[in-house]
């Protein structure tokens, strides 16, 4: 991208959330030296793709909270966006504290159960020891039952079963058709028949009847988890992964005109908010019709990036394509199946790229740290 900039003293661009956009985002500004913050609830990035992993074992999870500070410097600050004026450019602070932008990146995210999601504004040791915790709970169950079959509930279940393989594991999903709809057929029998083999017992087409009476990630011996069609699961532990939802909480209020159905933000071709020249939406909060993925986010973040550093020298705006369907399913460290490009791929691919330590090595690479062993 050439030389860094010499920009002018007003420019200051502020990135909220500090997820796989954001972090690229910020390290195209900061290669370009371009003045920004990046904001985020928590002190280190979340390589979530790995977060499964983490809360089977123990360990790993040290290698899925990646310190912003070491990367960022005091260009990243700590803290929860409570309001954001777009008149006096202003984002405001839990506790008051105002940042001017000239250009704003919205990159929220999605929220959701945890394990597969850690939205919480603590520190990085109490997050790891967060799926300690939940390591030592997996170790006392004898009967898990997990609750969806997207790809977030088929990996937890697989990686449940590779490391107990003499737990009963039940997979409970509301639909036919696990991981996500869009995969090829030959794929998704390719998953069913990869969880069968590792012995996960599946209960499709059912939905959980009594979930807000269970205790979730708690070990509790003996409980009975119920579906809709009548069928009786004993469990010990009951773990959740459904319903991912767009965080728009730092956005609605001040751009509820241009949220779709879904709370995610309505962007051009160049990912900018409907609209707005110098407000830019990435990741899980940007309307686009492609799948919602670690790549793609990664990818909207640079193209943000560039196209702030492109409109500070005067240069035309870079589109975005949205992208197809890729997608690796891992089931557990030996196995996987997937999808790139429109064809299936097999268990050896998706081992080699993916299933070892599922991308963690890759983060803390382009987040310039070396991976603890």
């Amino acid at each position: 991208m050439g030389a860094q900039l010499s920009v002018d003293p007003s420019v200051h661009v502020v990135i909220v959330g500090g997820g796989f956009a954001g972090i690229a985002a910020a390290r195209q500004l900061k290669s370009q030296g371009v003045p920004f913050t990046l904001l985020d609830l928590k002190d280190a990035f979340h390589h979530n793709v790995g977060a499964l992993r983490a809360s089977v074992q123990s360990g790993f999870a040290r290698k899925t909270f990646i310190p912003y500070i070491a990367t960022f410097g005091e260009s990243f600050k700590q803290g929860r966006v409570v309001r954001i004026d777009l008149e006096t450019q202003t984002v405001v602070l839990e506790g008051g504290e105002e940042l001017k932008f000239s250009h704003l990146i919205l990159s929220t995210g999605s929220e959701g159960d945890f394990p597969g999601k850690f939205n919480e504004p603590v520190t990085m040791e109490t997050a790891i020891q967060q799926y300690e915790d939940m390591v030592k709970e997996v170790q006392a169950a004898e009967r898990i039952v997990v609750v969806g079959g997207g790809s977030a509930g088929v990996e937890m279940a697989a990686e449940l079963k590779t490391d107990h393989p003499s737990k009963e594991v039940t997979l409970i999903h509301s639909r036919v058709a696990l991981a996500d709809v869009e995969l090829l057929p030959s794929v998704r029998q390719g998953v069913k028949e990869g969880l069968l083999q590792k012995g996960v017992q599946l209960l499709l087409s059912e939905k959980v009847s009594n979930l807000a009476e269970l205790s979730i990630n708690v070990t509790q011996k003996g409980m009975k988890v119920l579906t809709d069609k009548g069928s009786e699961v004993t469990a010990d532990l009951v773990i959740r992964c459904t319903g991912i939802r767009v965080n728009s909480a730092a956005y609605s209020s001040v751009l509820g005109d241009r949220l779709a159905e879904n709370g995610a933000l309505r962007v051009n071709a160049h990912l900018q908010v409907e609209g707005l020249q110098n407000v830019y939406a990435i990741g899980d909060c940007a309307h686009l019709q492609e799948p919602k993925m670690a790549y793609h986010a990664g990818l909207h973040g640079a193209v943000a990036a560039e196209n702030i550093i492109n409109t500070l020298r005067n240069k035309p705006l870079r589109s975005y394509t949205p992208g197809g369907l890729t997608m690796l399913v891992t089931l557990g460290r030996d196995s996987g199946i997937g999808q790139i490009n429109g064809y299936k791929v097999g268990s050896l691919v998706v081992r080699m790229a993916k299933s070892k330590d599922l991308f963690a090595g890759k983060s803390w690479k382009e987040m310039g740290q070396p991976i603890p062993q």
